[in-house]
């Protein structure tokens, strides 16, 4: 498998510091669609989902949410929660 561009993995961050890979390989807009879940579950929303972060094929991050922060990165699109999520 070619990990070029548009292949991407999401994982979730959990309050005890552990995580998950819950999307590997996926294409881009299933990446997006599976981050928005997890910063918007109910887990995030009690506190036990506490980070989301999509990575690229290089395994450099694209995107990454903190609970209590919101979208950190990419800073164009910090604050922009409401019409991102």
């Amino acid at each position: 498998m070619d990990l070029g561009d548009g292949v991407f993995s999401v994982y979730q961050f959990f309050q005890n510091g552990s995580y998950e890979r819950v999307r590997r390989h996926v294409p881009a807009e299933e990446a997006v669609q599976a981050a928005k879940h997890f910063c918007t579950s109910v887990g995030a929303q009690v506190g036990t989902t506490v980070r989301v972060m999509i990575t690229d094929g290089g395994d450099c991050c694209v995107f990454e949410w903190h609970r209590d922060k919101g979208i950190v990165w990419p800073e164009g699109l910090a604050g922009k929660e409401k019409e991102v999520l």
